[in-house]
């Protein structure tokens, strides 16, 4: 991580005086626009269950910084968004230690089992990837909004997935949890608009997260080699980096009047269709 205090006031100012906090912000996509909001000159609040890794990361952040008030610029709770009394206590936390909360990023998810078959999803699984993904981020929203809608102000912000646009190879569960937090976000989107209060969602294309080489059971380089393969757009490989400036961007006030928008990073994939150009291509050989 570069050093924050080197950085000039000109990229540090997007998010200066701004209180955030970010769900599964221990690991990949979280982790990435943790570092990228400090960066920005926010304090962050981290809401997640590897507490391990999340203190690693409040540790590498506050050593990479100059800041006075170096402790207070990131901070990492434990907190599993499906758990009702957790998800207070993240807010009800960072209320008591900021005053405020300006942007809240419910970006925790699971992919749960990768079987792609309906016969083969179990009951409990299929529960499990709800209740962290839509449930959790239910949560997030109720309990943001609780103190925003008094101040008139804030963003909310959901990750979603490019499986909330199209049909993909992902799991039923997973794909269908998608869908309901674009629908959720757009349905929050009406009501919150009425308190001055942004809701947004990010779906980002396959990125070779933790999340994504688990899932896929393969490493990094390959799940990266994969990925660019298939991509339509070509020479760039997509990193957890472009969804943090993403949401380094809805969270801003350069987004002052973006709203119900699902924000879609995925190099052009969700508008292509090779599949008449494959079975063209297999019928000339």
């Amino acid at each position: 991580m570069s050093n924050i205090s080197s950085m000039t006031p000109l990229t540090a100012q997007r998010l200066k005086g701004k209180v955030a906090i970010i769900t599964g912000g221990a690991s990949g996509l979280g982790k990435a626009t943790a570092k990228l909001f400090v960066q920005h000159d926010a304090k962050v609040v981290v809401g997640d269950v590897q507490d391990e890794q999340g203190l690693s990361l409040r540790n590498e952040i506050i050593a990479s910084t100059n800041d006075i008030d170096h402790e207070n610029i990131i901070t990492y709770i434990h907190c599993n968004v499906s758990d009702d009394n957790d998800v207070k206590n993240l807010i009800d936390l960072t209320i008591s230690k900021h005053g405020k909360l300006d942007i809240m990023f419910n970006n925790a998810g699971i992919y749960g089992d990768t079987t792609p078959s309906i016969l083969d999803t179990t009951n409990e699984n299929f529960k499990s990837v709800f209740e962290t993904n839509v449930y959790g981020g239910f949560l997030g929203a109720k309990h943001a909004a609780r103190v925003m809608i008094p101040a008139k102000s804030g963003v909310i912000l959901f990750t979603a997935s490019i499986a909330s646009m199209m049909a993909l190879d992902a799991p039923h569960a997973y794909t269908m949890s998608k869908h309901a937090i674009i629908g959720l976000m757009k349905s929050l989107c009406v009501e919150m608009g009425q308190y001055g209060i942004r809701v947004n969602a990010i779906s980002p294309c396959a990125v070779s997260t933790p999340l994504a080489t688990n899932a896929l059971g393969m490493d990094k380089e390959t799940v990266d080699e994969i990925i660019c393969e298939s991509y339509a757009f070509k020479g760039v490989k997509p990193e957890p980096l472009d969804v943090a400036n993403a949401a380094l961007f809805l969270a801003s006030d350069e987004a002052k009047f973006v709203s119900g928008a699902n924000f879609v990073v995925d190099g052009g994939y969700t508008i292509t269709n090779p599949s008449f150009s494959l079975a063209l291509t297999r019928h000339s050989v």
